[in-house]
């Protein structure tokens, strides 16, 4: 399964900040106990096929989750940017960053990633493993359909068992996430958050321009002191 963006500027952009969870407080949960973005981000973690991430763009925050959730990512090397800028707006991620990246990446550098709150081209996220392959942006489509061509190819159920031995090692408990939402959304609910999202609107969070083309700068100067 291969998720890929339209639009060659954004990936994925991030949680809508205006939004404090209300608006889908009576969704009811696919799994005991979970927040609906946790819910969406560990069912597709589990779901029983490959998932490829190809992305171009920006991915940050929730986007960013969402990726993580997939069982590889690709990156354009001179297009894509990834971060979880949330500690720039007094919280921690809230959709399973927390409970993925050290796994993937280990502890100083997931540590790194989140405390610092700034973006990671392509070749950085390579290097760090937050991305499975950084690939020249020329060659980009032609390596993701080779690559999944070739995938699509192979025994189903094989993938299948594949999966099912790999996650167990791998994957983070159910209600890791549901601790990392409850304090997302608790924070994102303070007067010092709110401040913060009052003037980042102001100055063009969540709009076309400057500000979410560099999220991680702009964000940070207006960062509450929690």
């Amino acid at each position: 399964m291969l998720f890929e963006s339209a639009d060659p500027d954004y990936f994925l952009a991030h949680w809508d900040l205006a939004d404090d969870g209300s608006l889908l407080a009576d969704h009811p949960p696919q799994v005991e106990g979970q927040a609906p973005f946790s819910d969406l981000v560990i069912r597709l973690s589990k779901l029983p096929v490959l998932t490829v991430s190809a992305i171009r763009g920006r991915v940050r925050g929730a986007g960013s989750e969402f990726v993580l959730a997939t069982d590889i990512r690709f990156a354009s090397r001179e297009r894509a940017v990834l971060g979880q800028f949330e500690i720039t707006a007094g919280v921690i991620p809230g959709g399973g960053a927390v409970a993925r990246l050290p796994r993937l990446v280990g502890r100083a550098r997931a540590l790194e990633i989140m405390a610092g709150g700034e973006d990671f081209d392509g070749a950085l996220a390579e290097r760090y493993g937050y991305v499975n392959r950084a690939v020249p942006d020329a060659e980009f489509d032609a390596f993701i359909d080779a690559f999944v061509t070739r995938v699509s190819g192979f025994s189903v159920s094989a993938i299948r068992e594949l999966k099912g031995e790999v996650n167990p090692q791998t994957l983070p408990k159910d209600d890791e996430l549901a601790a990392q939402s409850d304090l997302f959304f608790a924070a994102l609910a303070t007067p010092e958050v709110q401040e913060w999202a009052k003037q980042a609107f102001e100055n063009g969070l969540q709009q076309v321009g400057p500000f979410e083309e560099d999220l991680a700068e702009h964000s940070a100067k207006y960062a509450p002191k929690r």
